[in-house]
């Protein structure tokens, strides 16, 4: 017998109960009843009910001044190790079931600070031929490959412009260095979601990339398939691409994402109208 629905009211609960947490995090770690009010839009009398529920199990406590703040709960269930540490533990169970699934290399990449990124970690293709990742930790510029491309097309627009007035290096001869080309490629890949590299980085090698999303919406990581260009062809690739999109959101949903907070960074990343590429 399949399990009974709960009350569209205790449903309701829930949703209120999320959207004041929602209200908290590190510009406002504690807020008063009518600030949450406003945040919500519900009435004072409901969210005085809710934060009492809540209080009761941990999910918000009272402070001072009869304010209130994220309770003891989520944070104990942050170092429970229930939810993962990072994108490496996140992405990790995720990249089993995409070279499971796909029998090529799956691989997690990390966006630093500089505007480069590094191999975090890979599962490999069980394929006597096959992509293996030996650079672990090296620095490799954002233009190069399919998760560079893929990180930098949802990068803010401003670091797109300033790597796109640079000289792009070219690496080898599929390497993308037209700066037009480059920035068509950036348009189609924010519309696709994914990035294609045609050996462009490294020799007879062929990959697609999707990105990660933290809490805050911003493209931290990506996630890669690649293998050697005999048995990745334009139609598989594009195949993969469909695959690795979803493959990634759950890696993003993991760390917080969600899809509000995604299209809003993502809509940074589009061209201002009027801007030259």
């Amino acid at each position: 017998m399949p399990a009974e629905a709960p009350p569209r009211g205790a449903v309701q609960s829930i949703d209120r109960a999320v959207a004041i947490l929602r209200c908290f995090d590190a510009r406002t770690p504690d807020l008063g009843i009518s600030d949450l009010a406003r945040a919500t839009g519900l009435s004072t009398s409901t969210v005085h009910r809710l934060l009492l529920a809540m209080q009761e199990n941990g999910l918000i406590r009272q402070t001072a001044h009869r304010r209130y703040a994220i309770g003891p709960l989520v944070a104990q269930l942050a170092h429970s190790g229930g939810i993962p540490a990072g994108l490496r533990d996140a992405a990790m169970p995720v990249l089993r079931a995409l070279r499971d699934d796909t029998e090529e290399t799956a691989a997690v990449h990390e966006l630093l600070p500089s505007g480069q990124r590094v191999v975090l970690d890979q599962i490999e293709s069980r394929h006597q031929l096959r992509r293996t990742y030996t650079e672990f930790g090296i620095p490799v510029p954002l233009p190069l490959g399919a998760p560079g491309k893929v990180l930098l097309a949802f990068s803010p627009w401003e670091r797109q412009a300033e790597v796109l007035s640079a000289p792009l290096r070219q690496v080898l001869p599929q390497t993308i260095t037209d700066p037009v080309v480059l920035a068509a490629q950036l348009a189609e890949i924010r519309t696709k979601g994914f990035a294609k590299s045609m050996a462009e980085r490294t020799p007879g090698i062929r990959s697609v990339a999707a990105p990660v999303f933290d809490f805050s919406g911003q493209a931290i990581g990506c996630l890669s398939i690649s293998g050697p260009e005999m048995r990745m062809p334009e139609e598989r690739l594009e195949e993969f691409g469909e695959r690795i999109v979803p493959a990634a959101w759950s890696v993003s949903e993991l760390l917080g994402a969600t899809p509000a907070e995604r299209d809003r960074c993502t809509a940074r990343a589009a061209a201002p109208a009027g801007s030259t590429r």
